[in-house]
């Protein structure tokens, strides 16, 4: 099994080497999907939680420190800054990433409002909530050391507005927002 790990992602280093558009990477060092499912009304969005290694914990963002692990930190309703990646082309098609929207508000009806992603603190690893439609991925990073509750509306109205201003006539490829404390992002880009 540990074979496949290390073998599976080097049979990919060709298809990002042959393809013109740099796709930035969630995770700096190893990514491993420690589960898998569908969602919306449909379950046509693929949603993984990923775990991202931190090479020691001083890497992670220090404040919350004081919490205990079993608290969570909510970070619903805080706004972030919202930055572009250049140069443009290659961007996903907002209209895919529209249908991640309409999954999260499905869900935040029908499975709750919020959603927990867990801590460097409780995992080892910072870890990152994945939701994939075609050409759409969009991504909540956790970056700091306790786990964080977000509402599953804000991280749509996020996609909702990164995704269709992050485009080739922004002279971009997808974009992100980060906290203003740098405790968590989410980013928007191509599959």
């Amino acid at each position: 099994m540990l074979f496949l790990f290390l073998i599976f992602p080097l049979a990919f280093i060709g298809l990002v080497a042959g393809n013109p558009v740099v796709v930035e990477d969630i995770c700096p060092g190893n990514k491993v999907v420690t589960s898998t499912q569908f969602i919306g009304k449909d379950k046509n969005v693929k949603m993984e939680t990923i775990t991202c290694d931190t090479p020691n914990a001083s890497d992670a963002v220090e404040n919350g420190a004081l919490l205990q692990a079993r608290q969570s930190l909510n970070v619903c309703g805080v706004a972030c800054d919202t930055h572009c990646f250049p140069p443009s082309g290659g961007g996903p098609d907002p209209n895919d990433c529209h249908t991640i929207v309409d999954a999260l508000r499905f869900d935040s009806q029908n499975v709750g409002p919020v959603f927990t992603v867990p801590t460097f603190l409780t995992t080892g690893a910072n870890d990152t909530l994945a939701l994939s439609f075609a050409s759409c991925t969009a991504f909540f990073r956790n970056q700091v050391n306790v786990d964080l509750d977000y509402c599953r509306t804000d991280f749509a109205s996020v996609v909702d507005v990164i995704a269709p201003n992050c485009q080739d006539s922004q002279n971009a490829h997808g974009g992100l927002c980060i906290a203003p404390d740098s405790f968590w992002f989410v980013q928007v880009q191509h599959s």
